[in-house]
């Protein structure tokens, strides 16, 4: 979270909201890399399949789904995850990052298998 600039302003196992700045966090072209946007949304995710798993246990993400709809420059993107799923064996959350004008610029979805870290 630190390296990409992620900052958590809302956690529950049901909703999560983060930012992360566009800059930092680009592609040659100067535009929000694709990658950091997956990276915010698995970040949130996994967050919140975390605190759902509760004590003893911890979540691992198996799959995410990404579609990238419209590019970023500079400035400080919003994603909010809320909870699809929450089960208990796993969690899925839909992540949609925005802009600072509230343009969609990427949903994502995200599953999370729920483990036991107990030995």
């Amino acid at each position: 979270m630190e390296r990409m600039g992620i900052e958590l302003i809302e956690a529950s196992a049901e909703r999560l909201v983060g930012t992360m700045p566009v800059d930092g966090n680009t592609q040659p072209h100067g535009l929000l890399h694709g990658g950091a946007s997956v990276v915010l949304a698995e970040t949130l995710g996994s967050y919140g399949a975390a605190v759902h798993a509760g004590p003893g246990r911890t979540a691992v993400g198996i799959e995410v789904i990404s579609t990238h709809h419209r590019s970023a420059r500079s400035c400080l993107v919003t994603a909010t995850a809320a909870a699809l799923h929450l089960g208990r064996r796993t969690a899925t959350y839909e992540i949609i990052v925005t802009d600072d004008q509230a343009k969609r610029l990427a949903t994502a979805r995200l599953t999370c298998m729920l483990i036991d870290v107990t030995h």
